[in-house]
């Protein structure tokens, strides 16, 4: 069994980013992880398949051998920010957002196949999938905190932007009614090229 295990191991899948999510690896590990990520054999250009295309057991239109779930994807994503690599959350972002414009009300479903993508198509549909979905529902708020570095401190009633990036789709996000303690608390972020500005006022 344990065999088996170490052999598992080896295969490249989403799963090492669940290890940004976490804090628990080193910056160095941490950008080999991020690098191998987004690259060609993980990134579909849809979003992060959950095996790479390079592995013998990918399946792009297995459920969880070569297929894409928004939700790990914005798992991932949040591992992204945690050790700074906003510029490769809003890469992964404005790859679902694209994705999303495919499907039905614009809503992500719970998963999609890990088909590479092409030019002038939408991603291909999992027939199984459930739209909606909650966990996938909630992933675009994850992305949008992981683009902004955005660090809420309840203990201390503070709110931080590190480094924030903002895809090239949005012009600009309004946060209302944005509660931190006992504060409420309008938040507008425009993006200036490269650059992100925020305006606040309190309620």
């Amino acid at each position: 069994m344990g065999r088996r295990w170490r052999e598992g191991s080896r295969v490249r899948t989403s799963n090492a980013g669940h290890a940004l999510f976490t804090g628990i690896a080193t910056p160095e590990r941490a950008a080999r992880v991020a690098e191998t990520l987004i690259g060609p054999a993980s990134f579909s250009g849809w979003g992060i398949r959950t095996v790479a295309s390079s592995e013998a057991r990918f399946n792009p239109i297995s459920y969880h051998n070569g297929s894409i779930w928004p939700h790990d994807n914005a798992i991932i994503v949040l591992g992204f920010a945690r050790y700074g690599f906003l510029s490769l959350a809003a890469q992964v972002f404005s790859a679902m957002f694209e994705a999303a414009a495919y499907q039905d009300l614009r809503r992500l479903p719970e998963l999609f196949c890990g088909l590479a993508r092409k030019p002038r198509r939408g991603p291909t549909a999992y027939p199984a999938a459930c739209a909606p979905q909650a966990w996938a529902s909630a992933a675009p708020f994850a992305f949008l905190a992981s683009c902004f570095g955005m660090e809420l401190n309840h203990e201390v009633n503070t709110l931080c932007f590190r480094d924030p990036v903002m895809p090239c789709f949005l012009d600009y996000v309004i946060l209302s009614q944005l509660r931190l303690g006992n504060s409420r608390l309008d938040l507008r972020l425009q993006r200036h090229g490269s650059d992100v500005t925020a305006i606040k006022s309190h309620k």
